[in-house]
Formats: C-alpha cells, sequence, structure tokens
C-alpha cells in the first residue's frame, strides 16, 4: 500500500465525527413501565442473593410494591391531564401517553395485583413434608416424576422466580397499548410474551400437560410474532418509516417532503395491504380470535390456575389497546379495506367460541372457548370505528378482567387428591358442599352471560350500542345470538352446582388464605358494582377514549 493511501486513510479518520444528540426521554410520564422494570430487576437480585428461606416474602413484598407504586403513578398522570389535554408522545416518538394507554395500564397493573395473590397463595394444597406449598412446581428444572423432583419437593423448594416473571411480563403489557412505532410494538410483544411461556410450564401437579400446554404456546407465539414482524417489515418498505403517524400520513396521503424512494412504495398497495395484515394477524393471535385461537384451550387447561387467570385478563387488555391503537391511529384511512375482514373474523370467533363450549368437560376449557366468544364481542365494538367504539371496548376490558380474576381463582378452590378438580363431573352438587364459593361462581358465570346487574351486561350492551350506532347491525345481532347460546353452557354449570346430589368421593373446597380470598372478593365487588352502578366508570372510558397521533 502506498504512503499516499495510508495518509488519505488517517486524514479521513481523524475528521471530527458530528455530534451525536443524546435520546430525550420523560421518565416522569414513562414512570409506571420504568418501575415494574427496576422492580423485575431487583426480583433477579433476590433470586440470586437473599437466602432460600426468605424469598418468598421478599419477592412478594417487591412485587406488590411495585405494582401499587406503578398504578399511583398511572392515577398521578391521569390527574394530571395526561389522559386528556397533555396527552402526547414521549421518549422521541416510541410511546404514546394518552387515555386509552393509561387506562389500559391502570387495569392491567390492578389485574396483576389480583394476580399476585393467586400466585402467592400457600394454603389450598395440602402440606408436603411440613412445608406449605403453592401452585408452582418445586423445581422447574427437575424431569417430571424423577428423583430429583421428588427431592426438591421434600426439601420445601419453592419457584420463587415467577414474581419477576410476572413482572417482566406486566412491563412488557404497559408498552404493549402504548407503543407508538413498530419496533416498540414488537419488542413489547417480545417482553409480555417470554416469561408467559416460562410461567405456563411450571404446574406443580399435572406437569407433563403443563410443559405441553407451553411448549404448544411457544411454537405457536413464535409463529405469530414471525408474522408480525413479517408484516412490519413490509410496513416499513411501504412507507419507510416504523413511526405511526408517519404511516398514516403515507396512507392517507398527506405526508409533505416524498423523497424519491418514498414516491416509489408508496403507490404500491401490496405492501400495505399485506403488510398490515400480517401485522393484525399478530395481535389476532395474542387476543385469541379465530382462527388464531388453536392455543388458548390447551395453553388454558395445562397452565397453572393462577397463571391462566392472569393470562386470560392482562394479555388480552394488552393485546386489544395495540389493535385499536394499529386500527384507529395507523390504518384508519384502509378503514373500508379492514372492517370488512374483521367482521368476518368477529362473527366466526362469537360463534365458534360459544357452540364448541358447549362440547366441553373440563372447567379450564369451558372458560377458554368462553374467553375466545368474549374476544368476539370486543371485536364488535373495535369495529364500530367511532370515539364510542373505544370507549365501549376500553370498558369492557376493565369489566371482563376482574370477572375473569375472580372466575379462576374460585376454579383453585376446588380440589381433590390429585389437585384441582376441573372436571365438570366433579362440580356436581358443590352448591351444596360449599355454597358460598359456588353462589360466587355462580355471580362470576352471570356476569360472562351477560345477565342484567352484572358488568358483564354493562359492557356488552356498550359494545352493542356502539357496533350498531357504528353501521353494524348484522354484526349485533349475531352477538345476540351467540350470547344466547353461550348463556346456556353457563346456566348449565350453575343448574349442575346447586341442582345435581353431590357425590359422595367429590372434591373438597379449599380454604384459602386472605390472599385468595381479596381476590375473589375484588372480582366479586367489581363485577356487582360495574353492573349496578357503572355510570362512573362509562364516564371514565369515554373521556379516556381518544388516541394520541
Amino acid at each position: 500500500m502506498s504512503s499516499t493511501a495510508i495518509h488519505s486513510l488517517w486524514t479521513t479518520a481523524a475528521e471530527p465525527i458530528a455530534k451525536i444528540d443524546a435520546p430525550k426521554i420523560e421518565y416522569a410520564q414513562l414512570a409506571p413501565t420504568l418501575i415494574v422494570v427496576g422492580a423485575a430487576v431487583v426480583g433477579v437480585l433476590v433470586e440470586g442473593l437473599a437466602p432460600r428461606k426468605s424469598r418468598y416474602y421478599a419477592q412478594m413484598f417487591v412485587t406488590a410494591v411495585a405494582l401499587t407504586a406503578a398504578f399511583a403513578a398511572v392515577v398521578a398522570l391521569a390527574v394530571d391531564g395526561y389522559g386528556t389535554t397533555k396527552a402526547g408522545i414521549a421518549a422521541m416518538g416510541a410511546i404514546a401517553v394518552d387515555g386509552p394507554a393509561l387506562f389500559l395500564q391502570g387495569v392491567i397493573l390492578l389485574t396483576a395485583l389480583v394476580g399476585l395473590f393467586t400466585f402467592a397463595e400457600r394454603r389450598l394444597d395440602p402440606e408436603a413434608h411440613g412445608n406449605r406449598v403453592d401452585s408452582f412446581a418445586a423445581q422447574a428444572a427437575a424431569v417430571p416424576g424423577s428423583d430429583q423432583e421428588k427431592k426438591a419437593v421434600k426439601a420445601g423448594f419453592t419457584t420463587t422466580e415467577v414474581f419477576p416473571l410476572l413482572l417482566f411480563a406486566v412491563a412488557g403489557m404497559l408498552v404493549f397499548p402504548a407503543a407508538n412505532d413498530l419496533l416498540t410494538l414488537f419488542v413489547a410483544l417480545e417482553v409480555l410474551s417470554l416469561p408467559l411461556y416460562l410461567l405456563c410450564a411450571l404446574a406443580r401437579r399435572k406437569r407433563l400437560i403443563s410443559q405441553e400446554a407451553a411448549v404448544k404456546y411457544f411454537l405457536l407465539g413464535a409463529f405469530a410474532s414471525a408474522f408480525m414482524l413479517f408484516g412490519i417489515a413490509l410496513l416499513y418498505g411501504y412507507a419507510g418509516s416504523m413511526s405511526y403517524a408517519t404511516i398514516a400520513q403515507v396512507v392517507e396521503g398527506t405526508v409533505q417532503d416524498v423523497s424519491p424512494a418514498l414516491a416509489g412504495t408508496m403507490g404500491n398497495d401490496a405492501l400495505l395491504l399485506v403488510g398490515s395484515a400480517l401485522v393484525v394477524m399478530g395481535l389476532l393471535f395474542k387476543v385469541g380470535a379465530v382462527p388464531f385461537h388453536m392455543w388458548t384451550p390447551d395453553v388454558y387447561q395445562g397452565a397453572p390456575t393462577p397463571v391462566t387467570g392472569f393470562m386470560a385478563a392482562a394479555t388480552k387488555t394488552a393485546a386489544f389497546g395495540a389493535l385499536l391503537r394499529i386500527l384507529y391511529v395507523v390504518l384508519p384511512g384502509l378503514r373500508w379495506d379492514w372492517r370488512p375482514v374483521m367482521w368476518g373474523v368477529a362473527i366466526a370467533t362469537m360463534l365458534i367460541g360459544a357452540i364448541v363450549a358447549i362440547t366441553q368437560t373440563d372447567i379450564k376449557r369451558l372458560l377458554a372457548y368462553s374467553a375466545i366468544s368474549h374476544a368476539g364481542f370486543i371485536l364488535a365494538g373495535v369495529i364500530a370505528a367511532t370515539p364510542d367504539g373505544v370507549s365501549s371496548v376500553l370498558f369492557y376490558l376493565a369489566a371482563y378482567s376482574f370477572v375473569t380474576m375472580g372466575a379462576f381463582a374460585v376454579v383453585t378452590l376446588v380440589r381433590d387428591a390429585g389437585g384441582e378438580a376441573t372436571h365438570l363431573s366433579k362440580w356436581a352438587g358443590l352448591g351444596r358442599r360449599s355454597p358460598l364459593v359456588a353462589a360466587v361462581f355462580a355471580v362470576f358465570l352471570l356476569a360472562f352471560a351477560g345477565i342484567p346487574l352484572t358488568a358483564g351486561f354493562t359492557g356488552k350492551f356498550a359494545v352493542f350500542k356502539a357496533a350498531a350506532e357504528g353501521g353494524a347491525v348484522p354484526l349485533v345481532v349475531v352477538g345476540v345470538i351467540a350470547s344466547a347460546i353461550a348463556a346456556f353452557f353457563y346456566i348449565r354449570v350453575i343448574v349442575l352446582m346447586f341442582f345435581s346430589e353431590p357425590r359422595p368421593e367429590g372434591p373438597t373446597v379449599a380454604v384459602p388464605s386472605p390472599l385468595t380470598m381479596t381476590a375473589i372478593a375484588v372480582g366479586v365487588a367489581v363485577t356487582v358494582v360495574l353492573g349496578v352502578a357503572p355510570q362512573y366508570f362509562l364516564d371514565l372510558a369515554g373521556t379516556a377514549g381518544v388516541f394520541v397521533r
């Protein structure tokens, strides 16, 4: 190499580099998420450093304080006007701080707090070798049925890692409905999904079913994530940007400075249509809508029941929040394209969820198909494409979350020698054995069925009203028919509990600690209050129903 060539290398290397601007982060507006992430990291340190005996109490304390503090931060932001007048985009365009984001974050944090109580429950199973045990495997790494597992049970080990995993999942869920660019959306999706894949595999009883459920969820979830990532790539190719607002401008043709490269792709509707279809598909998988619902019954049945309850409530809330933002902020210009498709998905989801639920004999699978049909009802509100549609979906998600958490908390109480008695035949005559537990479960089932004076009725009424006003009257008719079909199997369970003879070898109802009692009491209270006096909460959802762009 000649000296001149080397000299030219030196001179180019020595030229001053342009100043890199430091990122501008609004820490106060991101406080809820940051608190939860910080506590999750502390939880990991507690796992590594604290003695085994004190981990359970330390983890519970850290998790409870974090979720409460994060909820307080959400309330503070809302009171300060960030849900309405001060709504804006934070973290250099990555996160939206607006009404829907704050409302859904509040619901997710409260749901997680109720979920924490069921996670921490340690009085339901009989003591093993003098140690109280929870719903989770003694040692997750031990092969089911092996000597290693027996030794772990004998030594009184518990998997306290579930608490930091819960926090990491919640952190992803907080970002998911608030994401304001496609990359943030994808990162949030992975952060909320990976801890859930692990949590599903950790059941103490029936561990093989639990591990099978986790593998199914992981494989199908990976497919859905891949589809979504491919969709993100196509949308980036179409609009030359990851930002929701920029993509929306390109879709509507209102973008100001058009570069030659952008002019070349802007007219390519195939990129836009296929890309948005793939992104929406990834979200519909998380929501559990037909035809992307196949994981739901198996995972709900196999996962530890506290995890099933948390997942059913919180994941749905986060995923619907993200779906609303994509359809209302990014793709309002494509409304005529996505509404017919969503009609089909909503109708199939309502009917298939309700009809297949009739054939189920396992209470957790029955609730899984019930969750699928509820996803269809919520989609009716999404299809409305009006401000009322957004607020009705927000209200429905809040009501549904607490009813679901309460119902799964009750499922943990009915037990036989093999652990939870989830087969429906075991629930026969439960109303005579334990009238209070059966009555509480009946309240939740009536709320799912949408009987008046329960939260479920108010939610369904709000969603159907918004859909009808948005011009989707046939959809409402299908929804009412699906509700009637669904009412049949809910009421069948109530009849089974109260009007059948209890079997002599039937299950017992375990007496829980105050933790699970609180979870169930909160569920009942929210179900009744949102059914009898919903106006304040409907107004709250109404004021929170405006997206920032």
